[in-house]
């Protein structure tokens, strides 16, 4: 494949302006949104698809760990296709592969199907998140990287809000297949646009070589921000994944008002990832992870331990730290290695942070539940999160970027 000619190999080079980035910016939003919204609409539908195929909690649970592993099998080999292919056509393959799993999903009958086809779904959702970084990055200042990723965010936010009210609407009108077809056939033509009208991304990434790939393993920086990335994740995606099975097996909430109430709870986030990413540009990155790791490891621990009066208030209360973890993770991310390397490190940590934070997390959830007490694995996430905070003291960032 020939590489176009008006662009440079080199991201660092291309126009570096917060205007003339909007609207990149908006494009590749909609296709994170997409891209997201895909895999975090299992959750809210995780007691229809149990009934269906009459499934465990701990077998629900492993559903949520094969999307997890595939997604995060992909974002660890992104950057060797990176390397062979620009990263705008790499997004546009993901959006298009999310769509077509989709499709096949919303037609599987057979629960190995659906597993097969949720490890499908979560490869193709993967390759998206290092190009796309790396293309947002290219596009605007250093310095406003806090805000733009804050924007970037918006799509996981605005996914983990509407996820629970589409499920209920399409369960309430047929069946959750006709959401996975819905999603699908969404996801496809949108990346169909990008193909036509989008920008950047007309670089190909730093291939991880055993140089690369050796100086990265030797940088402590990176294996503390992919124990981060896992606990990032872990309070805000693993949670979310397991909570609609705690609050109606456990907390003997109905389903419909379940999904509500989670739905509702992650309002918030949309707006306070705004917050979060002025907070992380005014202040840094370490006093905005130490906070964060602190409040979420508390709010999530007490979601577990609280008693029935205090449990809505903390469905609300625990995200709302819980999403300001990103724009500081992707911006301390970036901030590791040389730019042309940026994909590489996105590909390392974030990876490894999803096995840990959206894999293991809601199985070891699950397991709980499967034993009587979803509470119980709760408070363990919490409880490993408040871990984070001591450890951010031992992060190293460039000296030229904002720290």
């Amino acid at each position: 494949m020939t590489k176009p000619t008006s662009f440079p190999d080199n991201p660092s080079s291309e126009p570096e302006l917060l205007a003339t980035g909007k609207g990149p910016l908006i494009a590749l939003t909609s296709i994170f949104f997409l891209n997201f919204l895909s895999r975090v609409t299992l959750a809210p539908l995780l007691v229809a698809i149990e009934k269906e195929f009459q499934l465990g909690h701990q077998e629900a649970g492993i559903l949520v760990f094969i999307v997890t592993g595939g997604y995060s099998l992909s974002l660890f080999c992104s950057g060797y296709l990176a390397a062979r292919m620009v990263h705008r056509k790499i997004i546009f393959l993901s959006a298009l592969g999310v769509g077509f799993s989709l499709l096949v999903l919303s037609l599987s009958g057979d629960i190995r199907l659906v597993r097969f086809v949720l490890f499908l779904l979560g490869i193709s959702a993967g390759i998206y998140l290092p190009s796309g970084i790396v293309t947002l990055t290219s596009l605007i200042k250093p310095k406003d990287w806090g805000k733009a990723l804050a924007v970037h965010e918006l799509a996981p936010n605005v996914g983990f809000f509407l996820a629970p009210f589409l499920a209920e609407a399409f369960l309430q009108w047929g069946s959750w297949r006709w959401l996975m077809a819905f999603l699908g056939t969404a996801s496809i033509l949108l990346a169909l646009n990008f193909k036509a009208v989008g920008r950047g991304g007309n670089f190909r990434g730093e291939a991880p070589t055993k140089e690369i790939v050796r100086s990265m393993l030797r940088t402590p920086s990176l294996w503390i921000m992919m124990f981060f990335f896992g606990l990032g994740i872990g309070t805000s995606f693993g949670v979310y994944n397991m909570l609609p099975l705690y609050l109606v097996a456990e907390r003997g909430i109905p389903r419909g008002w379940a999904n509500t109430l989670i739905a509702l709870s992650r309002i918030s986030g949309i707006f306070i990832s705004f917050l979060a990413g002025w907070f992380v540009d005014r202040w840094g990155v370490k006093k905005a992870l130490v906070l964060i790791f602190i409040l979420a490891g508390l709010f999530t621990f007490f979601l577990g331990i609280a008693p029935s009066g205090w449990i809505i208030p903390l469905v609300f209360l625990q995200p709302f730290i819980a999403v300001c973890f990103f724009p500081a993770g992707f911006t301390a991310l970036s901030q590791i290695g040389p730019a042309g390397s940026r994909n590489v490190a996105v590909s390392f940590a974030v990876p490894l942070g999803f096995i840990l934070g959206g894999g293991a997390f809601p199985v070891l959830i699950g397991w709980a539940g499967e034993r009587g007490s979803f509470a119980w694995g709760i408070m363990l996430v919490g409880l490993i999160t408040l871990a984070g905070a001591p450890l951010v003291r031992w992060l190293r960032l460039a000296k030229d970027k904002i720290s």
